[in-house]
């Protein structure tokens, strides 16, 4: 019986291996004649980042994703609904909403019309609210989906839902998803960078969590002013010189306990000291919009003294984007209206409309919009029926409506001009071309040439996707 392998020393190991040590040194030779030096770990290993080939050719390399959470109302932007200014005030027929549970108001609650006048505009003739005149100057390059429904009816549930593909923390969200299967363009910026205005996320942090995915391809949180990282410059006395020799002597560290324990977390420690190293000199650059004419930053509406608003973070989204960030998450919160509906949504499209026009037209002046997917949208929508409560202090507000609510697209793989599905008369439910929000998660990775099905990842025994289990398909009416 041959000693257990424990017990044998190197002589024991070198004698019996059937190579030899000369053998071991002419190949280690040869590697480093073929490939460079071996010195570092950091650099024999491949970046998680490497760009991966798609499962069928893509029309979009990259997604800005402009989510606008808290939920809009789809009755005061995009699905006009007349029948709703006849039956103001009077309550909804019991057999439209039979079985239906709402967050803060009774199924019976009075009819509430629409808030504000549509039009049609564009050649498609899409109807649009008259407080998004902005977007009803590029309506031609976008696809309206008004038929998307939900499975849960509260915020934080219904955020990482849209965002995760599960109504609970934990999973993985849409930019790690594609950041695991696609890498990125970009080696000295993340691969999945998320912007944030208007106030707090109901979802929080888990919505751009990496869950049970290598965490190196977690959404990374940029500032809207100064750094984009705190701490990504350097202090006082500090130069660059200084601190390259501290981060070898950490990657060296960090590779000896690597190479002990095989722990995959210790390499993504690596690579994020590596991507701040590099992201040093990118920053400032990044950051910098006097490189942006005048014309550029009035046409998103930038103005010197912003500080995170939602036109610069459109900006710096076309920024990342031009850089080959993959997935850039741009968050911007206040839309839940359950009070003063007109108000509200008055002013969220104020803060939105004309920088969302802008992107649009800035990433096709520049030759990007064929293959960038832009998609905008919230949680779920907003309920035909008022709601009003003095307990509360509300009044002429939506409650959340999971049934029924818009969303649109436009850029790589998707057709402009175009509207699909559609509510009935009440804008309550869906009577005409359903689609899920996993049939939305299913056309963004379909329009990045992935398959939904096959996006998978191994953990505790079973294979997931972003998708979830059941039967989801990419909406086909809205693509190329």
């Amino acid at each position: 019986m041959n000693e257990p392998l424990l017990q044998q020393t190197r002589r024991h190991f070198f004698r019996d291996c059937g190579i030899g040590v000369g053998k071991i040194a002419l190949a280690s030779l040869l590697a480093e004649s073929v490939s460079g030096p071996t010195s570092s770990l950091a650099n024999r290993a491949p970046s998680p980042f490497a760009p991966k080939a798609p499962h069928f050719p893509a029309r979009a390399k990259r997604v800005i994703y402009l989510f606008m959470a808290g939920a809009p109302s789809q009755l005061e932007t995009f699905d006009y609904k007349p029948k709703l200014a006849e039956l103001e005030g009077k309550p909804i027929p019991p057999s439209v909403i039979k079985g239906q549970r709402y967050a803060f108001i009774q199924p019976d609650a009075a009819v509430l019309g629409p808030r504000f006048k549509f039009a049609r505009h564009g050649e498609c003739g899409a109807e649009l609210s008259e407080v998004m005149p902005h977007l009803a100057g590029v309506v031609d390059e976008i696809a309206i989906v008004k038929s998307v429904h939900t499975d849960l009816f509260n915020h934080s549930p219904a955020q990482l839902f849209v965002n995760t593909g599960s109504g609970v923390p934990g999973r993985p969200s849409m930019g790690s998803w594609l950041s695991y299967g696609l890498g990125s363009e970009a080696d000295d910026l993340p691969s999945f960078v998320v912007l944030k205005s208007g106030g707090n996320l109901s979802g929080g942090a888990a919505m751009w969590s990496s869950g049970f995915l290598p965490s190196v391809h977690q959404g990374v949180g940029f500032r809207g002013q100064g750094d984009p990282i705190l701490h990504v410059s350097n202090p006082k006395g500090y130069d660059g010189r200084a601190q390259r020799e501290s981060l070898d002597l950490i990657r060296s560290l960090n590779q000896q306990q690597l190479s002990r324990v095989g722990d995959p977390e210790i390499a993504t420690r690596i690579s994020a000291y590596e991507m701040a190293f590099r992201m040093q000199t990118r920053a400032p650059e990044l950051m910098d919009f006097s490189q942006e004419s005048k014309e550029t930053l009035d046409l998103y509406g930038v103005k010197a003294e912003d500080s995170g608003s939602f036109a610069k973070n459109c900006l710096l989204a076309r920024r990342l984007a031009e850089r080959g960030v993959r997935f850039i998450q741009v968050y911007h919160a206040g839309w839940d209206h359950h009070s003063n509906v007109e108000g509200g949504v008055r002013k969220q499209c104020g803060q939105t409309d004309q920088a969302c026009a802008a992107l649009i037209q800035d990433l096709r002046r520049r030759g990007m919009l064929d293959d960038t997917l832009i998609v905008w949208g919230g949680e779920f929508g907003r309920t035909p029926m008022v709601e009003a409560s003095e307990a509360l202090g509300r009044s002429m507000g939506r409650d959340h409506h999971p049934q029924a609510f818009t969303m649109w697209m436009a850029g790589g793989g998707i057709k402009p001009g175009i509207s699909v599905g559609g509510t009935d008369e009440l804008g309550f439910h869906v009577i005409e071309n359903p689609v899920h929000v996993h049939d939305i998660q299913a056309t963004i990775l379909h329009c990045l040439g992935i398959d939904h099905e096959r996006l998978t990842f191994r953990h505790r025994g079973l294979n997931f996707r972003l998708t979830g289990v059941e039967e989801h398909h990419p909406v086909q009416d809205i693509l190329i």
